[in-house]
C-alpha cells in the first residue's frame, strides 16, 4: 500500500522529489503557497552540475530535455579589475557540459510536467505524532494528515520547526539585485562586456557582477559587507536613491562596469542568510527536510544542485522500500547531512574569499576552481 506523502514547496527540491516519485508511479501531494506557477518572478539562471543537479534530472528521466534547453555557452566567465582591466576570460570548450545554465522558470516548467500541484495551499505548521500521522495545518484553517511531510519550502521553512529550533542567521554579506532587458539591442556595450555567460569585478569587501539569462535578459548583483540594517535611511522602492547609494559604494570603479548599475530598472535587497554548517536534527518520524530548509548556505551555485539531488535520492529510497518508510528517511538524512556539511564548509569559505578585504582572494579562488 502506498503511503500518504506530501512535499511542501514547488522549488527545484520539491518538484524533483515529486517528479522522481511520479516516475516510479508513487503518489505524492505537492503543496505550494503561491497561487500559480507564475505568481512571482522565477529568479535568475542556475548552473546544474554533473553529478548533482544533472544526476537528479537523469533520475527523473529529464536529462535529454534539460540538455536541449540549457545554455552550455553560459558557463563562460570573465573577471575584471575595478578599473575594467580583463584579468581572466574563461571560455568553455564546445563540448563542455560540466555546468550548463538554465533559467529557473524553464527548469520549473520542465519539472512540473504532469505533476498535479495544489497551488494556493499555504502551510502554517506541521504537527508530528498526531495519532494517525503528521497533521498539516493550512492558512485557510483546514487540516490534512500524511504519513510523511517533506519540507522543501526554503530558507524560512514552516516545516523546519517540527524537527529543529535553529533559524537562519545573517552572514554579514548582502546583495542588491537589478536587471537589464534586451541587453544586446538596448545596451550592446554591456552585452559585449558580459559576454555569453558572466562577468564579475572585485573590490575591498564588495563585488559587482552580471549574468546572462536567456532572451537577452541579464541579472546584475552588487554584493558587499554591511550591517543588516544598512538601508534603514534609504527607501528601497526609490530606484534613483538606491542607484545613487550603490554608485557611491563603488565610487572610482570604471564607467563601463558601473553602467551595470546605471541602467538597472529596479532593485531588490537580498541579504545572505545561512544555517549552521553542520545543521542536523534528532530524527522525527514522519517529517524531513530538503535543500535550503535543511542546510541553507551561501548562493555560490551549489544549493539548488544539492536540493535537487536530495529530492531525487529520497524519492528513490521511498520507491525502493515502501514497506519501511521511516527507515528509508533515516538513511537518507544521514547521507544528506554528511554531504551538505562538506558543501556548507566549502561555500562559507568561498563567500569569505569572494567578498574579502583583499580582492586578490577572489581571483585566486577562481583560478583554483577554474584553472586556465
Amino acid at each position: 500500500m502506498s503511503h500518504r506523502i506530501a512535499v511542501v514547496g514547488s522549488g527545484p527540491a520539491g518538484l524533483t522529489f515529486a517528479r522522481v516519485l511520479h516516475r516510479h508511479d508513487y503518489p505524492v501531494t505537492v503543496l505550494e503557497r503561491d497561487p500559480a506557477p507564475d505568481a512571482r518572478p522565477p529568479g535568475g539562471t542556475l548552473d546544474l552540475h554533473e553529478g548533482l543537479g544533472q544526476l537528479a534530472l537523469e533520475k527523473a528521466g529529464l536529462l535529454a530535455e534539460f540538455q536541449a534547453l540549457s545554455r552550455p555557452e553560459g558557463q563562460a566567465m570573465r573577471i575584471l579589475d575595478a578599473d575594467g582591466t580583463v584579468l581572466r576570460d574563461w571560455q568553455p570548450r564546445p563540448d563542455e557540459r560540466a555546468n550548463p545554465e538554465i533559467d529557473r522558470g524553464q527548469l520549473r516548467d520542465l519539472l512540473l510536467g504532469p505533476l498535479d500541484v495544489q497551488w494556493g495551499r499555504g502551510v502554517t505548521q506541521v504537527v508530528p505524532g498526531a495519532g494517525d500521522g503528521v497533521r498539516v495545518h493550512f492558512e485557510d484553517g483546514r487540516q490534512e494528515t500524511f504519513d510523511l511531510v517533506v519540507g522543501a519550502d526554503g530558507a524560512w521553512s514552516r516545516i523546519r520547526p517540527a524537527v529543529s529550533s535553529v533559524t537562519p542567521h545573517y552572514t554579514g554579506v548582502t546583495s542588491v539585485e537589478t536587471s537589464l532587458d534586451d541587453v544586446d539591442t538596448r545596451h550592446p556595450d554591456l552585452a559585449r562586456l558580459i559576454g555569453d555567460g558572466s562577468v564579475a569585478a572585485y573590490g575591498v569587501n564588495c563585488s559587482l557582477g552580471a549574468q546572462r539569462n536567456s532572451g537577452g535578459h541579464v541579472k546584475v548583483y552588487a554584493k558587499f559587507r554591511a550591517p543588516l540594517d544598512w538601508h534603514t535611511k534609504l527607501d528601497l522602492a526609490d530606484v534613483e536613491a538606491v542607484r545613487s547609494s550603490l554608485l557611491a559604494l563603488f565610487d572610482g570603479w570604471a564607467a563601463p562596469v558601473l553602467d551595470l548599475l546605471r541602467h538597472g530598472t529596479a532593485f531588490v535587497h537580498r541579504p545572505f542568510y545561512v544555517l549552521p554548517v553542520s545543521h542536523t536534527w534528532p530524527h522525527v518520524a514522519g517529517v524531513t527536510l530538503l535543500g535550503d530548509a535543511a542546510h541553507l548556505m551561501p548562493p555560490l551555485g551549489v544549493g539548488a544542485n544539492l536540493a535537487m539531488l536530495e529530492g531525487a535520492e529520497l524519492a528513490e529510497a521511498i520507491a525502493a522500500g515502501p514497506g519501511d518508510l521511516d527507515a528509508a528517511v533515516r538513511a537518507f538524512e544521514q547521507q544528506m547531512w554528511a554531504r551538505a556539511g562538506r558543501w556548507a564548509e566549502i561555500t562559507m569559505a568561498g563567500l569569505e574569499r569572494l567578498v574579502s578585504p583583499d580582492p586578490a582572494e577572489a581571483l585566486a579562488l577562481f583560478d583554483q576552481v577554474q584553472p586556465s
